[in-house]
């Protein structure tokens, strides 16, 4: 069994419909934006790489309720650097989720083959797209492209939940909460737990505020609850306190 440990490696402000699709538009909101630790297992395992240099002030700090690290800082709160890393894989190739993949020179990079065409080739809408950040692991020939649901490690799986981007994955994780589900979309609780006047609307679910396929998108959530007993939603800031999950 594993325990999942989240640290802030950055944070975004903007508006709230970034996150909840049609809804909350106008309203500021910040996002922190996680390295997920995995411990448990024979590998030292992270879940993204969060930003290079993340802006570290006390209001963000306040917003999010947790700390903001560096990606070495946080690390070294487990004793660990970016060399100790035998595994990283990734949600998606979002820059903010993969800046530090160069620091991490002897781990094998679990990615979906979707999504390095896309960085390769992004559509002109979608600016976050940006191939140097995987240069020096493609260089030394560290990634592993998947392109099927499997397990990667025993109580460890990845889907294919193209709802944000098109190599989105969502990785599955024997915790004490059972399985727990590290989303391969951005989202918060609230996209998986929408208010009541949503509810009314009939929507089980919100969609990401930027999906490449709103529908499509409505349907891979619902499967991903199907299959979950907990979920974390990659940018909700009940996580940022750091404590393990």
């Amino acid at each position: 069994m594993y325990t999942i440990h989240p640290i802030v490696m950055g944070t975004k402000v903007f508006d709230k419909g970034m996150m909840t699709y049609q809804h909350d538009y106008g309203q500021s909101y910040t996002i922190p934006i996680y390295c997920w630790l995995i411990k448990g297992g024979e590998k030292t395992i992270l879940v993204d790489t969060g930003e290079m240099h993340p802006v570290q002030s006390a209001d963000r700090e306040k917003a999010i309720g947790g700390k903001i690290y560096t990606f070495e800082d946080g690390l070294a709160q487990h004793g660990l650097t970016g060399k100790d890393i035998d595994v990283v894989i990734h949600t998606h190739l979002h820059s903010d989720h993969c800046e530090n993949d160069y620091k991490c020179e002897n781990a094998r990079f679990y990615i979906h083959k979707k999504e390095l065409e896309t960085i390769k080739n992004p559509h002109p809408l979608d600016y976050r797209y940006v191939e140097d950040f995987i240069f020096e692991i493609e260089e030394n020939k560290q990634i592993e492209t998947l392109t099927e649901d499997r397990e990667l490690f025993p109580g460890l799986s990845v889907m294919h939940t193209p709802a944000h981007t098109p190599g989105g994955m969502t990785i599955f994780i024997d915790t004490a909460k059972g399985r727990t589900a590290i989303t391969g979309f951005c989202v918060i609780r609230e996209n998986f737990e929408p208010p009541i006047q949503i509810k009314a609307m009939e929507m089980e679910v919100i969609p990401p505020g930027t999906n490449i396929d709103s529908y499509q998108a409505y349907d891979i959530m619902l499967a991903v609850q199907q299959k979950a007993d907990f979920i974390i939603p990659l940018h909700e800031p009940e996580f940022a306190n750091g404590l393990a999950i």
